[in-house]
């Protein structure tokens, strides 16, 4: 009797365990429907542009939400110049190894690590602190910033922006970072990356 009393027990511990992790649904992110937008600054002017996700998906295991994406940096785009030799000359740049080198490095990647709920929404409207690790370059920095994330229905959509430190991610051109006597040549390191991602439940 006690032995079928422990089978008893073991079989429901594996089947509750397997329902509670069937419930995790799994939010495929619409790289059609999501928008990344850069914006950096050098000393007398800025520039701003577009990035595309390649792929990537939300989690949500009753309410603790986890995610991961992947960034084609080959689709770096540059949108405040008109003159296309300018344009195409920027990006060309961009892509070459005095910055993201994306011959070599095509990906970069951001995956969440602790998105953390606001009791309130915060002055900006934010619902979650979000912390994750950005790769670039084959770099690994952790970077933490605020974010609207909004269920609804079938959908997920998470908007806000990130302070990007280029300098972490050993990206040298026109930093004073590595460069002290650089003067009005200088680039920020510092660039924002501003999201508005969907994700579609699958």
């Amino acid at each position: 009797m006690k032995k079928l009393i422990i089978l008893f027990t073991s079989l429901t511990c594996i089947i509750i365990g397997t329902a509670f992790k069937m419930h995790t649904d799994v939010y495929k992110v619409e790289v059609e429907k999501s928008v990344l937008e850069w914006y950096a600054e050098k000393v007398g002017g800025k520039h701003n542009g577009t990035i595309k996700l390649s792929q990537g998906e939300i989690s949500n295991n009753h309410g603790n939400l986890n995610g991961n994406f992947e960034i084609d940096m080959t689709s770096i785009e540059n949108k405040d110049l008109t003159n296309e030799g300018s344009k195409a000359k920027i990006e060309k740049h961009l892509k070459s190894a005095d910055f993201f080198d994306t011959e070599k490095f095509p990906k970069a990647t951001f995956v969440i690590t602790s998105l953390t709920a606001y009791d309130t929404p915060t002055i900006k409207g934010a619902t979650h602190k979000v912390t994750g690790m950005l790769t670039i370059k084959d770099k690994a920095n952790e970077i933490t910033f605020d974010a609207i994330v909004k269920p609804e229905g079938l959908k997920i959509y998470c908007e806000g922006t990130a302070i990007v430190d280029r300098s972490k991610f050993d990206i040298k051109y026109g930093s004073k970072t590595f460069f002290k006597d650089i003067g009005d040549k200088m680039i920020y390191d510092e660039f924002k990356l501003k999201f508005n991602i969907v994700a579609e439940r699958k």
